[in-house]
């Protein structure tokens, strides 16, 4: 790692040397980090005949880094680095500390989600993944700067690095450490390859693209070639089908609000969008409407403006793409 202070501003020193200052604390990742990862920190420096030295240093808005939550441990694999906190480390203020999952063994994990996700997407991204591991739940909220209940139950989320610019891709999969610690071995390797589809789409991912598009392929990515059913994979919208509850329409991006009432179906109703086109088109038309869609900024009329894409890219519109997915849903209850 490299680390070192930028746009230090001092404060008045008083008569025993000693001042205030704020500073952006810059740090790069060998390997990972294309730019510089950037803290706020607060500063209380003291002068001497040797020069100035740091007496106190805490964060100054934003995310913290992972060190300011305990003691780090790192795991590096070929394509990946895993960084968690060591739970007998951590802060006494965080709270107690599950049995969670180790960094030893998510390197491997995040290696086989690196060349899984590179199978289907393709070499034009990083290949490699920056995984982080707090020690509980309420750093894993602090990570993220999202304490809303709803998130205690994601297993995982792809974010940008701390200030980063508005338009950096998101090359961090942060992992919430008591949810992730429930998930079987198959669910932790479908989680991380879902977050390093995110990671690997990110440049071709806009704020248009429908979340319906983007997270029905991550999930899509996560569980190709799993072996695993339909029905297996979408077991809540199976039994939603089953009893008689069925979408009208492919889901609003406010639907994959974390927390929000049935969010396992409307994921699985994305994954089952993207499964679907893979199937009847092949996944590489799947890649190339995903990298159409992030080219092409939509107009006033977003529907009218994703209906050309499909007909452009599938040789059908959006009404008979939605009849084929709706039919595909029903099948769920047979």
């Amino acid at each position: 790692m490299r680390a070192g202070y930028r746009n230090l501003l001092l404060g008045p020193v008083d008569r025993t040397g000693r001042c205030a200052a704020t500073a952006e604390l810059t740090v790069e990742v060998t390997g990972y980090d294309r730019q510089p990862v950037v803290h706020p920190r607060r500063l209380a420096l003291a002068r001497s005949a040797a020069g100035w030295r740091v007496e106190r240093e805490e964060g100054a808005g934003g995310p913290p880094p992972l060190w300011d939550l305990g003691a780090v441990r790192a795991e590096a694999g070929a394509r990946c680095l895993v960084l968690g906190v060591d739970a007998g480390g951590a802060p006494a203020s965080a709270g107690p500390a599950p049995a969670g999952p180790a960094p030893a063994g998510l390197a491997a994990v995040g290696d086989r989600a690196a060349a899984a996700v590179e199978a289907l997407w393709g070499t034009a991204w990083a290949g490699r993944l920056l995984l982080e591991l707090p020690a509980t739940r309420e750093q894993f909220a602090r990570l993220v700067a999202d304490d809303r209940p709803g998130w205690s139950g994601m297993a995982a989320v792809t974010v940008a690095a701390p200030g980063a610019p508005l338009n950096a891709p998101a090359d961090r999969i942060l992992l919430n450490p008591e949810t992730f610690a429930g998930l079987s071995d198959f669910g932790r390797q479908v989680v991380v390859t879902h977050e390093a589809a995110h990671v690997a789409t990110r440049a071709d991912t806009r704020a248009w693209t429908p979340l319906w598009l983007s997270e029905g392929a991550a999930d899509w990515t996560g569980y190709h070639d799993s072996g695993r059913t339909a029905r297996q994979i979408a077991p809540e919208l199976a039994r939603d089908v089953a009893a008689g509850r069925l979408p009208a329409a492919l889901p609003e991006d406010a639907a994959f609000t974390a927390g929000g009432e049935g969010l396992a179906q409307v994921y699985e109703q994305a994954w089952l969008a993207c499964d679907l086109i893979a199937r009847r088109f092949g996944p590489q038309r799947l890649v190339a409407l995903y990298r159409a869609v992030g080219a092409a900024a939509p107009g006033p009329d977003r529907q009218a403006w994703l209906d050309g894409l499909l007909r452009d890219r599938l040789g059908e519109g959006l009404a008979e793409f939605t009849r084929h997915w709706l039919a595909e849903v029903r099948a769920l209850a047979a």
